[in-house]
């Protein structure tokens, strides 16, 4: 007597699918990879801090001219040292303000992932609804027109930098510039903007596909 064979239940193994982060950008990780580079290198041109602060450099000015002169020599060779201070005392306020820092971190998100980096093809879409590049753009303009001038993050940010600025000037024209030295190459590229300017090209350079994209 043959014995009855159990019918077989097909099976289905479901395979379970984790989801992954979303992985960054390259454009984000070649901004971020640019500017780290424009960073160590300017700051790898920073000047001893003791030469800053050595006291027996200081000397009052004869006279305003000659305040505005050394103010000038100073900058020309501990730039990257004032910029420094500069960026400390505007680090410091803002950590003892944690609520602005915490507004001008989200602008800068909002404004990195949302439009700068973010790729063309994924739209933006909140609480169900498609954001054009227009509409984001619009929307990122208004908020940091808030953020800016109807919080307090605008004035914590200008009294810092006049706090900075007037540290470094007062720094420059008490500090004789005698015994300082610069290279004809180191003159040429003074100032500001020439310091912070390979920090923006190399920003502008990584974000102009992910911009030209949606124009």
């Amino acid at each position: 007597m043959s014995t009855a064979v159990p019918p077989v239940i097909p099976v289905s193994s479901v395979q379970s699918v984790e989801s992954q982060p979303p992985a960054a950008s390259p454009a984000f990780l070649s901004f971020v990879s640019r500017l780290n580079e424009s960073l160590r290198n300017g700051l790898s041109q920073r000047r001893p801090w003791a030469e800053l602060v050595d006291r027996s450099a200081f000397s009052k000015p004869e006279s305003f001219s000659d305040a505005l002169v050394r103010v000038r020599k100073n900058y020309s060779y501990f730039r990257v040292n004032y910029l420094s201070v500069i960026g400390l005392i505007l680090a410091f306020s803002l950590l003892s303000h944690p609520f602005s820092l915490l507004l001008l971190l989200g602008l800068l998100c909002s404004w990195i992932f949302l439009y700068l980096f973010r790729p063309a093809d994924q739209p933006l879409i909140l609480f169900g609804r498609t954001f054009s590049d227009r509409e984001t753009l619009g929307f990122l303009i208004i908020f940091s027109v808030f953020v800016v001038f109807l919080t307090t993050v605008g004035s914590l940010l200008i009294s810092a930098l006049m706090v900075g600025v007037g540290l470094v000037c007062a720094h420059g024209a008490f500090r004789a510039p005698e015994d300082l030295f610069l290279d004809e190459q180191e003159q040429v590229s003074t100032g500001f903007l020439s310091f912070l300017g390979g920090a923006a090209t190399n920003a502008a350079v990584a974000a102009a596909p992910a911009v030209a994209a949606r124009v």
